[in-house]
């Protein structure tokens, strides 16, 4: 009877570890991790002609899902394909307003006094492609990552926008913005908080915008914030 007993126990005792061992690779086998995401970011734009500057504080915000596609045994380093979008918003101090012909002139407003808001602001529809390395694994939720890659985005949506004198002024769908944006991106922290920047590599105007000078505007965007992830 005890030898029975003994058997029996062993038995049962297998076949719970035989369980516990499936449901591990269960969990391991479909492992993935941070394909939601939502970031704030301070924006710069890089590359500007002279005396163009930056006034007040510009803002972005991101969010999106990233399909996470891992490619090792580990499951902690991946592949990431996903839709996203975003808002901008650029303040500086370069007047875009209507000519003589009906198109647009592009002039440096030197004078603060003059208005007391100028901005333009772009929304996009954003393809990130990423590539991952991540401490994490099956059971651990806070880890540190490295996310780097690509990013292509359309801009299906924009405003220019000044608050001044003589008079306020506010265009929509302005054919001068570059459409198709890219450019690199990185991420890199722990758990929630997470640094994160974008650098484009190519203008945000098209080439045939000039200032009335005739110089090109070859301004790029370059963000810079936080990014938090989600599963």
């Amino acid at each position: 009877m005890r030898v029975s007993l003994i058997i029996c126990f062993l038995i049962a005792f297998s076949m719970e570890s035989f369980s516990q061992e499936e449901k591990a690779k269960e969990i391991d086998s479909l492992y993935k991790e941070d394909q939601f995401y939502a970031g704030v970011t301070y924006n710069i734009l890089g590359n500007k002609p002279t005396n163009v500057s930056q006034t007040g504080f510009s803002l972005g915000f991101h969010l999106g899902f990233i399909k996470d596609m891992p490619i090792n045994t580990n499951r902690n380093v991946a592949i990431g394909v996903g839709i996203g979008y975003s808002a901008n918003t650029f303040n500086h101090n370069l007047q875009i307003s209507k000519d003589n012909i009906g198109g647009f002139k592009y002039n440096i407003l030197n004078d603060g006094s003059l208005y007391s808001r100028n901005k333009f602001s772009q929304h996009l529809v954003e393809l990130p492609l990423e590539f991952r390395w991540r401490t994490s694994n099956a059971t651990k939720y806070d880890f540190w990552r490295i996310y780097t890659g690509f990013k292509f985005s359309y801009v299906f949506a924009n405003t220019t926008k000044y608050v001044g004198k003589p008079e306020s002024l506010k265009f929509n769908g302005i054919d001068a913005f570059n459409k198709f944006q890219y450019g690199l991106t990185f991420s890199a922290g722990y758990n929630t908080w997470n640094f994160y920047v974008y650098y484009a590599l190519n203008p945000i105007f098209l080439n045939d915008a000039n200032l009335t000078d005739g110089n090109d505007i070859n301004m790029k965007a370059i963000k810079i914030g936080l990014m938090f992830y989600i599963l």
